[in-house]
């Protein structure tokens, strides 16, 4: 689609027409003598006389050029544009930080996958995540993994793909084979300081009991909480083991009921799924856009033009000049 930036400059079209009848046109005066024998000499001398003093008068032809150069000009100020098509760009209505725990524990495996294999608990958990990442277009997602420390594997971005590209890289111990679960919302909450939207949540899933971070759990959440933060905790763990890979659920209920979240358990993929299925809901939301339309300007074209023709008529008339000069001279 074509359009004019400033359209309104078209309406000068008409003025040089306008001004051509309200200016009268420019006369050069000349001093001349009236000789009553002009003619005689004329003779003698052997040449014709012309006309005497005329007022010159442009041609219909050179008029309607010089009107054509000026609305070219007006053209290139009027910006002609060309509209592309229309597009669409999502905007961020929700923040949601993923926190994955790599611990030792995470290896064991009393999960299946969608064929109904036997696999490790990070690997089911990464295909429940995979198709849990492909519904979140309208958030900006992050990704913290954890073990000995936290780290960040994905800072909030949109780009959901690369989120799952760098979730399927993780592995079992890359993180350290202890669980840090306090310190890993600490670390997510560093991230949000940043946020400027309204719905923030971290999405947490661990197997294991917090033994090794510097900042508790539970006084983690409570800063989250202080910051509007809603977390929401997975458990995948046994809640009947020993020591580091005990699954605390109390104490998971409690973070999870600090911030406004919730607790799950998920003794299997389906519950897994199920329970993602639930977080898909959380906020319900309708997905923000912003629209637009790139502009191509193309002001150079009219310009180029008017360019070309004035040099192409300054270059006909010099030309002219020259070879009436040449037959002067020949006569």
């Amino acid at each position: 689609m074509y359009t004019l930036s400033q359209p309104w400059l078209l309406l000068l079209a008409p003025l040089p027409a306008v001004l051509a009848r309200i200016i009268p046109p420019y006369r050069e005066p000349h001093q001349a003598i009236r000789a009553p024998w002009f003619q005689r000499v004329a003779a003698v001398l052997g040449t014709r006389p012309a006309e005497g003093s005329v007022v010159a008068e442009s041609k219909a032809s050179e008029r309607v050029f010089g009107w054509t150069l000026w609305t070219l000009i007006l053209l290139a100020l009027a910006r002609p544009q060309f509209l592309e098509p229309p597009i669409s760009r999502v905007v961020p209505t929700r923040d949601l930080m993923l926190l994955v725990d790599l611990s030792g524990s995470m290896e064991t495996e009393d999960f299946t996958n969608f064929r109904g294999e036997t696999v490790d608990r990070l690997t089911a958990v990464k295909e429940v995540l995979d198709d849990f990442l492909t519904r979140r277009e309208g958030d900006r997602v992050g990704l913290i993994v954890f073990g000995n420390a936290a780290f960040v594997q994905v800072p909030f971005t949109q780009d959901l793909n690369a989120c799952r590209v760098l979730l399927e890289e993780a592995a079992v111990r890359m993180a350290g084979p202890r669980t840090a679960f306090g310190d890993a919302i600490g670390l997510a909450i560093t991230l949000f300081e940043r946020s400027q939207v309204e719905d923030r949540v971290i999405i947490a899933l661990t197997d294991g009991n917090d033994t090794g971070s510097k900042v508790p759990p539970a006084e983690a959440a409570k800063i989250a909480r202080d910051k509007a933060i809603a977390i929401y905790v997975i458990g995948v763990g046994d809640p009947s083991a020993t020591g580091e890979e005990k699954l605390d659920e109390e104490a998971l209920t409690a973070v999870a009921s600090t911030t406004g979240g919730r607790y799950f358990y998920a003794a299997d993929r389906n519950q897994l799924l199920d329970i993602y299925a639930d977080l898909d809901s959380i906020g319900t939301r309708e997905v923000e856009a912003e629209t637009y339309r790139p502009r191509i300007d193309l002001f150079h074209w009219p310009l180029a033009t008017f360019m070309v023709f004035g040099l192409a008529y300054h270059a006909g008339i010099l030309l002219k000049h020259r070879v009436e000069e040449r037959r002067g001279s020949r006569g």
